[in-house]
């Protein structure tokens, strides 16, 4: 017969939580499962329960509960052993005493419960605590008392609701058979988890959660699935395995590993349940709240546009933060409904647009327009000779911007459009904001850098800057190529021109040495608004072959297709960027992989493989003259050779880095089998995903930030220093493309190393309709907040939902609070 689930008193120990300073705190438990209606029970008597406090406390003393509703596991007394082993071994601060029992009663003993820092549950499963029992237990906690759950203990108390919260989540059945598998450990902070491998390979046995809990619990440590075979009603690629939680006035963490004898003689494992046991005890702090959904809000902080004017915003192509606080972000150009799109080459407004630039200041939560640059770029949508994606395109301020109000512009002057050849002219400019006024003196413009477009063809045309802590000025430029007439797949049809002059072959761009576009760029802007070249980047301009002229200088990284977005962490000085692929929805045994996103943490200038490899280096096959339709061979990546008749660069080009993250409709990290000559199969039904956190469809990635926490930063609504160090990516699209923060391993990052962990943002950054539906920029804030750019709806046009957002934290510190450490025990 089940048990119905337990009733909660809260009068036994109100008193008690206010002379502890407590605070009650209000959750949503998971579900129990299926259970009976639920009928009283008595309630025990009221009573005071003194947990040890500091600093007058005794010795700390940890409680190991072992009784089982049926036999008792043979890992109990492995795990007896191994838990006195650690409080009385490793370092000074795992020190505590050990009793063990499997006598239920101890949790109506006030006197004796009130001894203890921390409870371990190294339960077999089943119900073994009465109504009374449990409500003693629930007192402990509400008291400010520890709890470790190991393995099984998920399977105690099936019937109780508080129980489940307590644990966090229940199993979908009996775990696997023991197998050795892959735990990534993405917090590298808590004292459970900063000294375990990033990649921890072991042997258990796997649970899997009849309910995800991520978000409702702070996870930190997951399995990877694709590292053995999980038993039925596996939970996919976000597989919690060890979490926490402050819960009901105490802390709570549960770690599903510990399934075997062997399992407590491991020293990283040992040294997981030390830092667990460091937390539980009060021994040492740690933050369990920071990946919990609900300790983060996103406000739209913009309002609506007046009817016809976009005094909020314009249709969002960028943002940056400055050091006070204030958000300058960029409209690329198209307009509202209101206004015409003019598409006739003879009509001189032909693409004509206003770029526009905004500034939201947090104190006042005020926007100003701060100006327009009239450019090329609003030609709205329709077929790749139509739309354009050209207009203002990128923005970042000067190291000095609370100095000198400088902030640069990358854009393209309908000005400078030539309606003849169909040629543009793309620079990156120099302006003034008079900091007083957040108006931009567009008279004050210092043409730093320029060179040809052709706007005849859509599209690509990229536009993010960043700087790194040497003060050089990264621009991201798009491959100015057309994305058809090579079938999605690799864009080097070198037929299609306008005058002469070609629209898809990316070769002669994205993969030219002597050629600014389908790059990123490197120059160190001057006072005086020209640059000069910082040493090391990709070409010196003395190539010994081929003849000299064939390079420029200013190119960092080449062979990138569209790279929108680009970040610079300035404490490690990696570049960080994504961009677009092509269109090609599935593989092709003939002409090479389907479309990738991509994402790269780049180390060193190089070349990263459009159009002729992507990926981890997975090629295409080359096409030329007389006959683009025909395969030619497979292009080599680590010694490709550019023999387009339109390239006027170096034919033997750098060899090809691979990628860090890359995804497709069949999912992220596609890999396949390859033959002797390295080339993949290009089988559908041959792949293997590498990151099946990822998955494609429409597909435009959208790179973030990597967060950097500042401990002497006092705002509230700083995100917390969990994040330290990880990367953030997104998609455009909030469907299944990417929302995640990544880590990388240091040995292998930038040198093709995928990453060790990721998990999802999108509880935090939030999509769907009333939501952050189309990400289009995100950076974090001086304050440690993130601001978030939401493109609208549609395309090349200003939107009502295009808006600025504000996503903010508000867990609260680290807990214990420093006042509730306990005193370590004496040696």
């Amino acid at each position: 017969m089940q048990r119905a689930p337990h009733h909660r008193s809260r009068s036994r120990s109100s008193g008690l939580a206010a002379a502890l300073g407590v605070g009650a705190l209000t959750v949503s438990l998971l579900g129990g499962g299926d259970v009976a209606a639920a009928r009283p029970y008595p309630e025990p008597p009221s009573t005071t329960l003194s947990l040890p406090s500091p600093p007058g406390g005794q010795n700390v003393r940890v409680l190991v509960f072992h009784a089982s509703a049926t036999d008792e596991s043979p890992t109990v007394n492995a795990g007896i052993a191994a838990i006195e082993t650690i409080g009385q071994t490793g370092p000074a601060a795992g020190r505590f005493k050990t009793e063990a029992t499997d006598d239920a009663s101890v949790f109506t003993n006030a006197t004796k419960l009130g001894r203890y820092n921390a409870i371990v549950f190294l339960t077999g499963g089943g119900d073994v605590l009465d109504p009374e029992q449990e409500a003693g237990l629930e007192t402990y906690l509400e008291a400010g008392g520890g709890f470790l759950g190991v393995h099984d203990a998920a399977r105690t108390e099936p019937y109780s609701d508080w129980f489940t919260g307590l644990i966090g989540a229940r199993p979908a059945g009996a775990p696997s058979t023991v197998q050795r598998a892959v735990v990534e450990v993405g917090d590298r902070q808590h004292p459970a988890t900063k000294s375990l491998p990033l990649q921890w390979k072991r042997p258990d046995k796997w649970f899997n959660w009849a309910a995800n809990p991520s978000g409702s619990v702070h996870t930190v440590a997951r399995v990877k699935e694709n590292s053995y075979k999980p038993a039925a009603g596996a939970n996919g690629w976000d597989h919690p395995v060890s979490w926490c939680r402050d819960y009901d006035g105490g802390r709570s963490f549960y770690t599903g590993m510990g399934g075997t004898v062997d399992n407590f003689a491991e020293t990283d494992f040992r040294d997981h349940l030390r830092g667990a046991l460091a937390w539980t005890t009060r021994l040492s702090r740690a933050d369990c709240k920071a990946t919990i959904n609900a300790n983060y809000t996103a406000e739209r902080v913009t309002q609506p546009n007046q009817p016809g004017h976009n005094d909020q915003i314009g249709e969002p192509h960028g943002l940056v933060t400055a050091p006070d606080g204030r958000v300058l972000y960029i409209g690329r150009g198209g307009a509202d409904s209101s206004r015409p799109v003019v598409t006739d080459w003879n009509n001189p407004d032909i693409g004509k647009g206003q770029g526009e630039i905004h500034v939201y200041d947090p104190k006042t939560k005020k926007v100003t327009l701060a100006g327009a640059l009239t450019i090329f770029g609003n030609k709205g949508g329709g077929d790749e000779l139509i739309k354009v994606e050209e207009g203002l395109l990128g923005i970042e301020l000067d190291p000095g911007f609370m100095t000198n109000g400088w902030v640069y512009l990358h854009y393209t002057p309908h000005s400078r459009i030539n309606r003849d050849t169909h040629m543009a002219e793309r620079r990156v400019s120099r302006f003034t904001l008079d900091l007083a006024t957040d108006k931009l003196d567009l008279a004050s413009e210092k043409v730093l850098l320029k060179w040809p477009v052709q706007i005849h063809s859509c599209c690509h045309a990229g536009g993010g800057m960043a700087w790194d802590s040497k003060q050089n000025l990264y621009i991201a430029t798009g491959d100015n190529n057309s994305s058809g007439f090579s079938g999605g797949y690799s864009g080097n049809n070198p037929e299609p021109n306008f005058k002469g002059l070609s629209f898809a072959d990316a070769r002669r761009t994205a993969g030219n040495t002597n050629n600014l576009n389908g790059k990123i760029l490197r120059i160190h802007p001057e006072d005086d608004g020209t640059y000069t070249l910082p040493a090391g980047n990709l070409f010196t301009g003395t190539e010994p072959d081929e003849g000299g002229g064939k390079t420029r200088g200013e190119i960092y990284v080449m062979g990138v297709r569209n790279p929108a977005r680009i970040f610079i962490d300035k404490s490690t000085d990696i570049l960080y960027a994504g961009w677009v692929g092509p269109d090609a929805g599935a593989p092709s045994t003939t002409w090479g992989p389907a479309k990738y996103d991509t994402f790269a943490a780049i180390t060193k200038p190089g070349n990263h493989g459009w159009p002729y490899c992507m990926g981890n280096k997975q090629p295409y096959r080359d096409r030329n003259l007389p006959d683009p339709s025909k395969p030619l061979g497979w292009y080599n990546c680590d010694a490709p050779k550019n023999e387009s008749p339109n390239n006027d660069g170096l034919v033997n080009l750098p060899p090809i880095t691979s990628n860090t993250i890359w995804y497709s409709p069949q999912g992220g990290g596609v890999d396949y089998p390859r033959d002797a000559n390295g080339v993949p199969s290009y089988k559908a039904e041959e792949q293997k995903l590498l990151m099946p956190w990822l998955k494609g469809g429409g597909q435009a990635t959208m790179n973030g930030p990597v967060y950097r926490y500042d401990a002497a930063n006092t705002s509230a609504e700083k995100w917390p220093s969990y994040w330290d160090g990880k990367w953030f990516v997104g998609d455009f699209y909030d469907g299944d493309q990417p929302r995640h923060a990544v880590l990388t391993d240091p040995k292998t990052v930038g040198k093709g190393g995928i990453p060790v962990h990721a998990e999802s943002l999108k509880k935090i950054i939030p999509g769907g309709t009333a939501g952050i539906r189309n990400l289009m920029d995100w950076k974090f804030a001086p304050d440690g907040s993130l601001y978030v750019l939401d493109y609208g709806r549609g395309f090349f046009t200003s939107d009502p939902k295009s808006a600025l957002w504000h996503v903010t934290y508000k867990g609260g510190e680290a807990t214990p609070s420093a006042d509730k450490l306990a005193r370590k025990a004496a040696r």
